[in-house]
Formats: C-alpha cells, sequence, structure tokens
C-alpha cells in the first residue's frame, strides 16, 4: 500500500490562516494578536496521524497595505510554526501572497497568481512537495479559499462557517461549523 501512496503523490491539508487557524481580527503580525481556533491543533494531529502534510495558504495583502512588513509576517509565522511543532503537528510550509492589485503600494501593488481566489500558491505546494491533489482537503472560510482549491484541482474544499453561512459564490464540498467535522473528510479522502 505505502509503495502505491508513493507513486501517487502525498496528500495534503490545506489551511487558510486568518479565521481558520486563527481568529480573523484583521490584519494580524505579531504573536500577542493570536488566538487560536478551537480544535486546530486536534485536527491537525490528526491529519499527521493518517500522514497528510499540513501547509497554510494565505493572502497576506496587509503587506503590501503597508501595515506590517515581511519579515513582521516570517517572524510571525516562524513563532506559529514551532507552536505546530510543539503540538506534534507540523507545519510542511506556509505559502502567502502579500500583494493586492489596488490596495497595495509600490511593488505590492499588482496582480498574482498566489492571490485567491488563484491558485498559484497550492500549486506551488503540489510541485514542491509531490503532492496528490485529488486526495488532499482545503480548508478555508471565504469562497476565495474554496474558488482557489477548486481551481488547483483539491479533491475535497471544505467550508468553515463559525457563525452563520454567507452567499457564497462556489459550492464547497460541505459546509462544517466545527474543526472536529473535518476529521470526517480527513478520513474519507485518506488513501
Amino acid at each position: 500500500m505505502q509503495v502505491v501512496k508513493d507513486m501517487e503523490g502525498k496528500q495534503a491539508l490545506f489551511l487558510d490562516r486568518d479565521g481558520v487557524i486563527n481568529v480573523d481580527y484583521d490584519y494580524v503580525s505579531c504573536p500577542e494578536q493570536i488566538e487560536f481556533v478551537d480544535g486546530i491543533f486536534d485536527l491537525c494531529r490528526h491529519a499527521r496521524s493518517l500522514d497528510y502534510l499540513i501547509f497554510v495558504v494565505t493572502n497576506q495583502s496587509g503587506i503590501g497595505r503597508g501595515y506590517y512588513t515581511e519579515d513582521d509576517f516570517e517572524r510571525l509565522m516562524n513563532w506559529m510554526k514551532k507552536i505546530f511543532q510543539d503540538q506534534d503537528c507540523p507545519i510542511a510550509q506556509v505559502y502567502f501572497c502579500p500583494y493586492h492589485p489596488t490596495k497595495g503600494m509600490g511593488q505590492y501593488q499588482r496582480e498574482s497568481n498566489w492571490r485567491k481566489p488563484k491558485p498559484g500558491m497550492i500549486l506551488a505546494a503540489a510541485e514542491d512537495f509531490k503532492l496528490n491533489l485529488k486526495t488532499s482537503v482545503l480548508v478555508g472560510d471565504r469562497s476565495r479559499d474554496i474558488e482557489a482549491g477548486q481551481a488547483a484541482g483539491v479533491g475535497c474544499n471544505l467550508f468553515y462557517a463559525q457563525k452563520t453561512l454567507p452567499n457564497l459564490s462556489v459550492v464547497p464540498t460541505a459546509v462544517v461549523t466545527n474543526l472536529s467535522q473535518v476529521q470526517i473528510y480527513l478520513n474519507l479522502c485518506y488513501t
């Protein structure tokens, strides 16, 4: 079984950051602003027990808008990666897009294939880590997350609705209201 799995590629759990990993307080840039979403570590430990690699794919237009720097973002994510490592669910890689087509400043004001809803971050992860996107899972709290997953060919795209379900411009694989429900889909997609 392991030989077949290796030939097909590794499975991934793609997580949006703000709103899925941590509470979205708008333009979070330092550890003091982080409040982890209930169940995120249990979800990620379960994913690791099934040999999923964990990836963060996050738009970070706060960099482009000048609210914080790429160095600030890197420091925060290094801190966050250490927390996940200590929780026995390491993050394989963080992919981020600092660009915004209209609100970015200077070099950051541009279109980018990495900015969700475009699939660039996910496709880069797939290439870098030889992933099987068809058996991978994405969890996002915005339509653009689901659109990016679908455009990349991720097999299971879950919309995390903590409160009320907004009008979605796309149809996700399913809507989950707590992160423990994601574990069911990880089990179903596991090969």
